[in-house]
């Protein structure tokens, strides 16, 4: 049984951070291709940071300012956000798929997926 769980979504004022993290269980962790979603109201959910291996991507939107990481003791997907902005606000939501096969992904390309954790940036 396959489950993503994230954690860490909370609100902030404009130019602090967060960090989410994403307790994965029930599949292979290591040879995973892993990322990071968010969605608003109204709008399509998209990508933000990706990692399969030691390659990472990042939405133009967050480069230099997110930084997508694997704890393997903790068997988590984290990503730290800082410099955040009031558009960073959004549903934040961890994916994940034995095998990505395009660069950077997209949506469709990850099988499983968490319930979301909420930023709010003010």
């Amino acid at each position: 049984h396959v489950q993503l769980v994230e954690s860490g979504g909370g609100s902030a004022q404009a130019g602090g951070s967060l960090r989410l993290s994403c307790a994965i269980s029930g599949i292979g962790y290591d040879g995973y291709c892993m990322g990071w979603f968010r969605q608003t109201p109204g709008k399509e959910r998209e990508g933000v940071a990706f990692i399969d291996g030691e390659q990472t991507s990042y939405a133009d939107a967050v480069q230099g300012r997110f930084v997508i990481s694997k704890d393997h003791f903790k068997n988590s997907l984290d990503l730290q956000l800082t410099m955040l902005k009031s558009e960073d606000s959004a549903l934040y939501y961890c994916a994940a798929v034995r095998l990505c096969i395009s660069w950077p992904p997209g949506r469709e390309d990850f099988h499983y997926w968490g319930q979301g954790t909420q930023v709010t940036v003010s």
